[in-house]
Formats: C-alpha cells, structure tokens, sequence
C-alpha cells in the first residue's frame, strides 16, 4: 500500500494549556476543521466527552476520528477511518512546544496509506493533505487567538458574468512567491491607469491558467477591465477579452490568506460533478472591495468558475 506521510507546523500566540485544550475536544473542530468549511450542511455528531466524532457530506465523504491517547499539555494521538470516497485508515496526532508564556508551536502529523489501485496519486494526495492542514492550522491560529475564524464562503450558485475587455499583467511564479507579486502587478495597473486618466469598467480580477501543486508553480493573469485597450500599450502589459458566460460564483469573506478554503471547495464541487465546467474560460477571482480601504477579516472575493 503506498504510504502517506504528511507534516505541518504553525506558531500560535496563546499558551500551550489553551492549545491543548481546544485540540482534545472535538466539539471545537467544526469551527476550524479545513474540510467541513466546504459543506456546512455536513452531519457532524461529537461524543459528550469530545474524544470521539464522526461526519457524513456529499462532499467530504465519510468516516471517525477518536482520540486515543492524551499527554497534557503536549501530545494528542488519533485514530481516524475514512469510509468515503474509499475505505482507509490513518494515524494522526498533534505535538505542542512552549515557546515562552503565551507561545506554542503546534506540528500536526498524519500517517496513512492510499489503497493499492492508487499509488500513481501518492504524490499528488501528500501535497494536497499537505495544503488541507496548512489551511486547518491557519484557521486553529486564528480561532484561538481571536476567538473565530475570519472566512466564511456563501454558496451564491450559478449566475452570468457580462464579459469585459482588459489591460493586464500575465505571470508564471512560485506558490511561495506569487502574492508579494501579484499585489506588485496590481500596482503597476493602477499606476499606469491613474497616469492615462483610465478608469476601470468592472472589478479587477485574477485569472488562474495553471495550478501545478506539486511543482508548487502557478500561472496567472491580474487583469483590470478597461473600455477601450489603449492602441500605445506598453510591452509590459497584455490585452485581452473575458467572454459573457454562465458562471457559478462562491463568495468568500476574509483575508486573502483564506482564499484556498473558496478554491478548494470550487474544485471538491467539480469533482463532485456539482459543478460542469466550460474549460474554455480559465477560473478566476474577483475583487469586490479595496484590501487598503477595509480590514482584512472585511476582504470580499468572488472565485467564478465558467459553467456550461
């Protein structure tokens, strides 16, 4: 069976009993958990005792978890069975380090095995387990330290983007990398739009040509809907058109940080054939509002998935 081994680590602002306290009882997971953020209309049901806990979704599957060995303040065992998609076991467990009085450093572990039939996926799922618990530990972070996690996704459903002609700039980078870069290649639309006297038509977007999660590179164009292209467009730009089409738009509210929880479940929805898409028009996001006009927690996104 091809063995999966999965490791992520984050630093959190708030003692090691708290942290602890929170982990061992799963009647905190539904507010953290990267998985149920995509089906809230999952059934969840959590022991009295919070040790044992077991969900069913169309679109997370099914299975338990239950704690089976504790050592306060440091260690949490688990053992977790998946009964859909496929039926598999694993082990997980949590290791917490004190920093100091109000830091602790939380590395979340995972061993499991892909039934024999997909053992050409073992790379891919590594990576994408890897992504699902570095998204829980950003929102662990932020439920402990601030007492909620800021994003939330509304299921808006199927609706009709109007199309628009663009000025952008196109960019192929590393995952690490490609924020600090966007927001560069934004700055440079603005710059050169305000200096034209150019006002945008639409809201600006980002269109995703390509996710490679394994090589941990993406392709993109940040685009700002314009009238009309200007004929003296300097090399640095692109010009193109998005299409009128049926789309099915997912909102997600909160800072940028959080945008995989939208992506992800977009792309669980796909799988879960929920949604068709038309491959003609690559996925892109919307800006609803300006990241330097309001609070972060207050950042609205639309991610629009062209639909047949």
């Amino acid at each position: 069976m091809p063995k999966i081994k999965v490791q992520k680590s984050i630093t959190i602002n708030a003692p090691v009993d708290k942290v602890f306290n929170t982990l061992n009882d799963f009647h905190t997971w539904s507010a953290w958990s990267p998985w149920l953020i995509s089906e809230p209309e999952a059934t969840v049901n959590v022991n009295e005792d919070g040790k044992y806990y077991e969900w069913i979704g169309n679109r997370i599957g099914s299975g338990n978890m239950t704690i089976e060995k504790e050592t306060a303040p440091n260690t949490i065992e688990c053992d977790l069975t998946f009964l859909k998609p496929w039926k598999s076991k694993a082990k997980t467990s949590f290791q917490m380090n004190p920093k100091g009085d109000n830091t602790t450093e939380v590395t979340w572990f995972m061993d499991s095995s892909l039934p024999f039939f997909m053992f050409w996926m073992k790379k891919t799922m590594t990576v994408f387990i890897g992504e699902d618990y570095k998204r829980g530990l950003n929102m662990l972070k932020e439920y402990i330290e601030d007492g909620k996690v800021k994003s939330s996704l509304d299921f808006i459903g199927r609706t009709n983007y109007e199309g628009c002609n663009y000025i952008g700039v196109k960019r192929e980078t590393t995952m690490d990398a490609f924020g600090p870069e966007m927001r560069q290649d934004f700055e440079k639309l603005m710059t050169y739009c305000q200096k034209n006297n150019i006002q945008p038509a639409e809201l600006p977007f980002s269109m995703y040509h390509k996710f490679d999660m394994v090589k941990k590179r993406v392709s993109y164009t940040g685009g700002m809907p314009v009238d009309a292209v200007p004929e003296d467009l300097p090399a640095e730009f692109i010009s193109g058109t998005i299409p009128a089409i049926p789309i099915y738009k997912l909102r997600h509210t909160g800072a940028y940080k959080h945008l995989g929880n939208a992506w992800t479940t977009m792309y669980t929805m796909h799988r879960n054939k929920e949604v068709k898409l038309n491959k003609k028009v690559h996925p892109f996001e919307l800006y609803i509002n300006n990241p330097n006009e309001v609070a972060e927690e207050d950042l609205i996104t639309d991610i629009c998935f062209a639909v047949k």
